[in-house]
């Protein structure tokens, strides 16, 4: 039977969850959640998407996601699949481990934004310990939402969905936390948990477009550096290598390309990992 059609589009905003299979847990320690985390601002850094929040439970995760122009699909793909090698070397293990594609739905509103984001937050009141306390649950932003702890790895956009909540920072913690925990509301987890993914959320977010073509970027290098377009092709030439990497970079972020498509643009680099 054919998957049906992921819902993207590229000014959307994705509230993405995925699952490891029933056999294994996806996270076995804090170490591996650390090494998660630090895989998701490495992809950041590549796509140069945003996130609002995150949450990582033994056997799952939520992340929420301003793909700013660039593919969810290739974002999550990315991040997995280098985690689920991580884990099967560290773990000693081979096969599969998140359980089927990662699932995403994508955001209809403002309102239903920042109380998917307490939905996510909520989370951790599900572990033994944390019922009443979710805030302390380190592998959650909801601390760096209230201001309880520094973001090490400058991760989350707080500031996006806390501005909804008021303009004072004391005022809009105190109405945020309240919402957590209002959260474990059966009706409103049925909602959130993917039931109706065909969703969408507009705003005036300013969006990286990421439709540029690579023959504009190529033509744009060679006419503000003053060489002819066809050296950007050349190999070996120390001369352009500047100007190459200027090209790799744009494509990379204009033009949504993965590294093995930007060889095969220019046609005479080395991919490297």
């Amino acid at each position: 039977m054919p998957r049906i059609a992921r819902q993207k589009k590229e000014d959307a905003i994705f509230h993405v969850m995925a699952r490891s299979i029933s056999e294994v847990d996806l996270f076995k320690d804090d170490t591996d959640k650390l090494n998660y985390l630090a895989l998701v601002k490495k992809y950041q850094k590549t796509y140069e998407f945003r996130v609002y929040g995150y949450c990582l439970m033994d056997n799952h995760l939520h992340l929420i996601i301003d793909a700013n122009g660039a593919d969810i699909s290739r974002i999550m793909h990315s991040i997995n699949f280098s985690y689920a090698q991580y884990f099967n070397h560290r773990h000693k293990r081979h096969g599969h481990l998140f359980q089927d594609r990662f699932k995403s739905k994508m955001i209809k509103s403002e309102i239903y934004l920042y109380a998917l984001s307490a939905y996510v937050h909520n989370n951790p009141c599900e572990i033994k310990g944390y019922e009443n306390c979710p805030e302390k649950y380190e592998f959650s932003s909801l601390s760096i939402y209230l201001g309880l702890r520094h973001d090490p790895y400058e991760l989350v956009d707080d500031g996006f969905i806390m501005g909804m909540f008021s303009k004072n920072s004391k005022k809009a913690r105190e109405s945020y936390m309240k919402l957590v925990y209002k959260c474990s509301d059966k009706v409103f987890k049925e909602e959130v948990e993917f039931l109706n993914e065909g969703t969408e959320y507009r705003s005036e977010r300013k969006i990286l477009i990421r439709n540029i073509k690579t023959k504009e970027i190529l033509e744009f290098i060679a006419s503000k550096l003053g060489i002819k377009e066809i050296k950007l092709h050349t190999k070996h030439c120390r001369e352009i290598v500047e100007a190459k990497a200027l090209a790799v970079l744009l494509m990379r972020s204009l033009c949504n390309l993965k590294c093995s498509e930007i060889c095969r643009v220019l046609g005479n680099i080395t991919q490297s990992r």
